[in-house]
């Protein structure tokens, strides 16, 4: 089927849903072809259009799909639009999603100021799909306010999503001391907010004495240039029963206008935009190594004389890249 990027970005910009829904097909297409319109497609877009987005993570079963779909409705309640890119685990057989969060999110998917994507992670390290930043540059440009962004689950490689986050939001449920050692440092140092979910009937005690325990473990963490006093901060919050969640983003509005306001929020995006493009970059050459025949052939040979012993892994890679040595002056050629 032939695809018209230029109508396909009009009608995107226009906020039309469905033509989102084909953009975000389009981005995250492996095909080459596909790849090429997707380029097209995202350098033609209004980079002035702006979401605050919002990465949320938790442990499983903590109720990240009840909390989304609460938070969402309350949101949209407000006359605020809100994308949610919602990355399934993957299925190893076909790569497709395996729990459907649109089925999770059942009335928030039928408000007409709210938008579903269930992506699959596709194994990828982090829990977030590999296009998933480039789908929310999609939903920044169909007009949406809010982009929620949730991952697989909560460990050491889900903290990437922070690459592409202007909050990152830790959801957790009511847990003892035990359970409290066994989230990992690095993401609690990237939280902005931790959550206490299933603060109501017989957890809301348990609630609320996690919710201590989080406060103090965070005092204890060095202070980022990136936060104003009193944050990051541990709060309650009850996704079944509605309670605390205008209080969560009274705090997370706060938060994000200060950070505005001091200009950090441009500096992370364009930090953001550094570490992606080196990733990008990374992701570009070894596509490059495996696409050609000859690069192939050679890289095929040098794993083999890697898995021998006769050659090391450093000087491996080294040997590997030395065909995409370029000259100073070529490289001046291209960089504008």
């Amino acid at each position: 089927m032939r695809i018209d990027v230029p109508h396909l970005t009009q009608a995107l910009q226009s906020g039309d849903r469905r033509a989102l829904a084909r953009a975000i097909t389009l981005v995250e297409s492996g095909r080459d072809d596909h790849r090429d319109l997707a380029l097209k497609l995202l350098a033609g877009l209004d980079p002035a259009r702006q979401a605050l987005r919002i990465g949320l993570s938790g442990t499983p079963g903590v109720g990240k799909s009840t909390f989304i779909e609460t938070f969402g409705l309350m949101l949209t309640a407000r006359g605020l639009r809100v994308a949610v890119l919602a990355v399934d685990p993957s299925s190893a057989r076909s790569g497709g999603s395996i729990l459907g969060d649109k089925t999770r999110m059942e009335m928030l998917s039928r408000d007409a100021r709210a938008f579903i994507r269930p992506s699959p992670s596709q194994t990828h390290l982090g829990g977030v799909a590999r296009r998933t930043r480039d789908a929310v540059r999609l939903c920044e440009a169909a007009g949406y306010d809010i982009v929620l962004i949730e991952t697989v689950g909560v460990g050491q490689s889900e903290t990437v999503v922070a690459q592409m986050a202007d909050l990152f939001v830790l959801l957790l449920a009511p847990a003892g001391g035990d359970e409290l050692q066994g989230v990992k440092r690095g993401i609690m140092e990237m939280a902005d907010l931790i959550l206490v979910n299933k603060a109501d009937g017989d957890l809301k005690s348990a609630a609320q004495r996690t919710c201590a325990d989080y406060a103090g473990a965070l005092r204890l963490l060095r202070h980022r240039p990136q936060d104003m006093d009193g944050y990051p901060l541990a709060m309650t919050v009850s996704a079944l029963d509605a309670v605390g969640l205008e209080l969560a983003w009274d705090r997370m509005r706060t938060l994000a206008d200060w950070r505005a306001a001091q200009g950090i929020a441009a500096g992370t995006r364009a930090d953001q935009a550094r570490h992606w493009f080196r990733h990008d970059l990374r992701a570009e050459m070894m596509a490059l190594l495996t696409r050609d025949p000859a690069l192939a052939a050679r890289l095929a040979t040098l794993e083999n004389a890697v898995a021998a012993g006769s050659l090391s892994p450093a000087a491996a890679a080294r040997a590997a890249l030395a065909p995409l040595t370029v000259t100073p002056q070529a490289t001046a050629a291209v960089v504008p």
